[in-house]
């Protein structure tokens, strides 16, 4: 087919505007960088699909096998027929053609016919990617890269591209002499040429000939195989001493292999010390393969057989685990949290302290703390002196059942970019990374994880997988290099941790409970349902002990639970927890309002046991005298009904660091604030109750902290999200619409300036009377209130009142125009319609 054939497209735009709908919306759902904003015309979209940037994107997100026939395409002829294509990536001509009688090189044996087979298979549906993808069009026998991914992956002068592949003779040779290359021609055993353009194609004919190479090959002397093996598969670049030192090879004197190549252009200067091999040779000594390795398809992950019931019972244990540990630390913070670092985050002390009370390490720590701000739990006050507290949020997450509880902090971890992995490590500048610090946010963080859960996924039900194997085919999936293919193998390590962390996976395998979580859209519900049979029912009763301890022999009801945490002390925590009563921890309840009588109806109502008699005991002994002494702002003041205990106080060498002063019998004052006098009071053995100034016993309640509404942080993306079908379908409305107004024929030419129509006032009134009458269609330049110009294909229905009603193409509705906008009208060849 000649480049002149009317049904191949000759641009990008072309190749567009010959898809359908559906083609347009798969492109625009794959890049959804090209609406922002919505591209006019199809021309502005072929346009913004071939900027540097696009590319770039849209070629680090293909699988290693299509980026491996985009790389082959590179190199390919322009344009390349797929039988070419075929021929770079299996070294064949067709799904069954034949191989030359041997390899020219002991290195570059053909494919075993199985992969050979395996590739041509896979290569229509990479093709298909990337012409949906928008990298690659044209028709089966004119495939074109775009130019811009064309110069991203083919070789240049002086940098080899990922096949290993150099620059053409012809780019190799550049600013080489006349002469010298007569002399490469002559010794190569070629007849000799006029000028340098032949020269160069009378070489390249050569080194693309497997059997005048083989000819060639035959006389060289002992070394030059073992120089084009270490070359030929890349990189193609070979240092010597003089790389541009004259060599004949009809001089008595015996030649080096390199100076044997570089006589017959086998390799050619590209330095003072470096030599290349040129492409066409390399490819013909390769036996026509643009790799060496094609990967058709992703390496195989040999499942690890568990049980099933193992699974999904460990990970449901870790579930539990997870929401204990999150409640936990919202109860920690809930009368106020750490304060935020000036940069942002919480100080290396506070997350120390925060570790010590939840009993876990540093780094684990950092994990919880994190994710409780993935799921919008926690954040910062916002008050001058900024701290950390429970949301509003947390609230409502407390009463959720348990299962629920949990589905909202796998679908926050899920989707969260913030990666506790990296507190503690340096930014580029040295800055330690604090947790709920800033710059924690990784665009690669859920991607990793969702693949990596979706390769166990696909494994039988209960099976894990060795994490080599999962790195592997994350590779394959989506290529990184350099530093990101390492944060990568990081970001799995941290992935398949903190799934196993919060139950996620179970002895490495995905959980029954998780799979919902990654269908397209997510389930909670469905994960709800599959988890609550799994988890353990909440009790509504303790084990009352005579050593002061209560026992829960498995997880409380939240009203339960609560109660017991100001009433008692958390000794120990594991299957069953361990609570033990101190005269402080019942200080604490009656300082929450709860009266003695209360306390030990609410223990006799949810004790299996009797309530001991030492409790018993405790509660009365530190409810009697809770409250005997009342302390008021003077700065402070003490009253208390008994003088001999104020007299006794007084006495006190440890009370007299608080300026106390008597002011009669009953009452003492203190130069300090009532909240430092409670707190030594309370240190001294004591049990001070606050009053207010109207003599009422103030409460005090450990849930009374809380920031304002806050909603959970958004993930940090590395581009736009992935339009909806709704969105997609206007956008490819108003995309075909401009188009047509773009491209329209017309009938009547009208003086055109910067895009736009011009034409007298008259003419125009005119010629719209006479569209509405005839019902055609016409191509109109319009600026709107705003001043913003555009041009419209208009089909107009009435004209009136200096405003003309029309169907508007463009729109693909009803509109009216004010005829002294319109800056000029043309009647169209054919109705637009």
């Amino acid at each position: 087919m000649t480049t002149g054939d009317p049904a191949q497209p000759r641009t990008l735009a072309e190749d567009l505007r010959a898809r359908d709908d559906a083609a347009l919306a798969l492109l625009l759902r794959a890049r959804p960088d090209l609406l922002s904003p919505v591209p006019t015309d199809l021309t502005q979209l072929a346009t913004r699909a071939a900027t540097r940037s696009s590319v770039v994107r849209t070629l680090d997100r293909l699988d290693a096998f299509t980026h491996q026939v985009a790389e082959a395409l590179a190199v390919a002829p322009d344009p390349c027929d797929e039988g070419t294509l075929r021929a770079l990536m299996t070294g064949r001509a067709g799904p069954g053609g034949a191989v030359d009688a041997g390899p020219l090189l002991p290195g570059a044996e053909p494919l075993p016919p199985e992969v050979a087979a395996a590739v041509a298979e896979a290569l229509p549906q990479a093709v298909r990617t990337l012409r949906v993808r928008g990298v690659l069009w044209g028709g089966e026998d004119r495939l074109r890269l775009v130019r811009t991914a064309k110069d991203l992956l083919a070789p240049s002068p002086s940098v080899a591209s990922a096949t290993g592949l150099g620059p053409s003779a012809g780019e190799a040779t550049a600013g080489m002499s006349p002469s010298r290359l007569q002399e490469i021609v002559a010794d190569a055993g070629l007849p000799h040429t006029h000028d340098p353009i032949s020269a160069i194609g009378a070489l390249t004919g050569l080194f693309g000939d497997a059997a005048e190479l083989r000819a060639l090959l035959a006389q060289a002397p002992e070394g030059v195989a073992e120089v084009l093996e270490r070359l030929v598969w890349g990189p193609p670049y070979g240092e010597v001493r003089d790389a541009t030192a004259p060599v004949r090879a009809g001089g008595g004197d015996p030649v080096t292999p390199v100076q044997w190549l570089l006589a017959r252009g086998l390799l050619l200067p590209a330095g003072q010390h470096t030599v290349v091999l040129p492409r066409e040779a390399a490819l013909t000594l390769r036996g026509g393969r643009a790799h060496r390795v094609p990967e058709p398809s992703p390496p195989p992950v040999e499942p690890v057989t568990r049980s099933e019931r193992t699974v999904d019972m460990t990970a449901a244990g870790q579930a539990f685990t997870a929401i204990r540990i999150v409640t936990e630390l919202l109860t920690e913070w809930q009368t106020g949290g750490p304060p935020v670092l000036r940069s942002g985050g919480v100080s290396v002390r506070d997350l120390k302290r925060t570790a010590a009370a939840l009993d876990l390490t540093e780094p684990q720590t950092a994990f919880w703390l994190e994710l409780a701000y993935a799921a919008g739990l926690v954040a910062a006050d916002g008050e001058v002196d900024e701290a950390y507290a429970p949301t509003p949020a947390a609230d409502d997450w407390l009463q959720l059942p348990t299962e629920r509880q949990w589905t909202a902090l796998a679908t926050a971890w899920l989707a969260a970019t913030r990666t506790p992995g990296l507190v503690g490590t340096r930014d580029a500048k040295g800055r330690a990374l604090a947790a709920l610090g800033p710059d924690l946010d990784r665009s690669l963080t859920p991607q990793v994880r969702r693949r990596a859960l979706r390769v166990l996924a696909d494994l039988p039900a209960g099976s894990a997988a060795p994490r080599e194997a999962l790195l592997a085919r994350l590779r394959w999936l989506r290529p990184l290099r350099g530093g990101a293919d390492a944060l990568r193998t990081d970001l799995l390590g941290w992935a398949l941790e903190e799934a196993e962390t919060i139950g996620v996976t179970g002895r490495g395998a995905l959980a029954a409970h998780a799979r919902p979580l990654l269908e397209s859209p997510p389930d909670p519900g469905k994960a709800a349902a599959v988890l609550g049979p799994l988890l353990p029912e909440p009790l509504d009763h303790v084990l009352l002990q005579a050593d002061l301890t209560a026992v829960a022999p498995g997880p409380l009801v939240a009203p339960l639970a609560e109660t017991l945490n100001v009433l008692a002390d958390i000794e120990s925590k594991g299957g069953a927890t361990v609570y033990r009563f101190t005269p402080e921890s019942v200080r604490r309840a009656l300082d929450a309002g709860r009266s003695a009588s209360e306390l030990q109806a609410f223990l006799t109502a949810h004790s299996r046991t009797p309530v001991p008699q030492p409790l018993s005991y405790l509660i009365d002994d530190v409810a009697r005298r809770h409250g005997t002494l009342r302390v008021g702002a003077a700065s402070a003041y003490l009253r208390c009904d008994d003088d001999a205990v104020l007299t006794e106080l007084l006495a006190d060498r440890r009370a007299s660091g608080l300026g106390l002063r008597r002011l009669a019998p009953t009452v003492v004052a203190s130069q300090s604030d009532p909240a430092t006098l409670l707190e030594r009071l309370r240190a001294m053995g004591l049990a001070p109750a606050a009053e207010s100034a109207d003599g009422d016993v103030l409460i005090t309640r450990a849930d009374a902290r809380r920031t304002p509404p806050r909603t959970a942080p958004v993930p940090v993306t590395d581009g736009p999200p992935v339009p909806d079908d709704k969105l997609l379908g206007a956008a490819v409305k108003a995309i075909r619409a401009g188009d047509r107004a773009a491209t329209a024929v017309r009938r009547t030419p009208a003086p055109v300036s910067d895009g736009l129509p011009r034409t007298p006032a008259a003419d125009t009134l005119a010629t719209v009377q006479a569209a509405a009458l005839a019902g055609e269609s016409l191509w109109i330049g319009y600026v709107n209130a705003d001043g913003a110009a555009s041009q419209r294909v208009i089909a107009p229905v009435r004209v009136e009142g200096g405003y003309v009603t029309a169907y508007d193409h463009t729109t693909d509705e009803v509109r009216t125009f004010a005829l002294h906008r319109v800056t000029g009208v043309s009647e169209l060849a054919d109705d637009s319609a």
